[in-house]
């Protein structure tokens, strides 16, 4: 069970409005959405929270690069939600490495179609990339600094009333519960 929504800054205050995450696939189709929301190019915040086990927040503002936050990267990659917004940059990942195969570095003895052996090094458990994902927040820490919700309370919000907790920090809260 997840929760999205949208609120924008605007001349009267923060407007808020529930989003379906369904049809975006990509953190530029979320930075899309967030900018319809929001003709004049104020600033717009993407809340995300996944089953209390993590949160997410993405701030456009304007025509800038969006800038992120996520709570527990670990808890948001097992989600189709949270894989939008964990990216190559915000994961310190370089994203050409895996279109270049080391042919040098390949063990090609005949056993490449199915040795299960193999296969299970390759894998942890959850049968994800062996690639590590932090159980910690990544991102950027200071994204809500200038709009009353500092790095260190950022840090200590718990997922399961962090989005409570920055709305009642941007004077939102009122707002976002009516589309909660």
């Amino acid at each position: 069970m997840y929760f999205a929504a949208l609120l924008a800054r605007t001349e009267d205050g923060w407007e808020a409005s529930d989003t379906e995450l369904d049809d975006v696939e990509s953190l530029s189709d979320l930075a899309e959405l967030a900018r319809e929301a929001s003709p004049e190019d104020d600033t717009v915040l993407v809340l995300i929270e996944q089953e209390d086990a993590w949160f997410g927040v993405v701030r456009i503002d304007g025509e800038d690069d969006p800038r992120i936050y996520v709570s527990d990267a670990a808890a948001a990659a097992r989600s189709s939600y949270g894989e939008i917004l964990l990216t190559d940059e915000l994961l310190g990942r370089d994203p050409d490495a895996d279109d270049v195969v080391d042919l040098d570095s390949l063990d090609l003895d005949g056993t490449e179609d199915g040795d299960p052996q193999r296969e299970d090094e390759d894998d942890d458990e959850d049968g994800t990339s062996a690639e590590a994902v932090p159980h910690s927040p990544v991102g950027d820490s200071q994204i809500l600094d200038d709009l009353g919700v500092g790095e260190k309370e950022l840090l200590l919000l718990d997922a399961d009333d962090a989005l409570s907790s920055i709305a009642e920090a941007l004077g939102a809260s009122e707002v976002l519960e009516t589309v909660r």
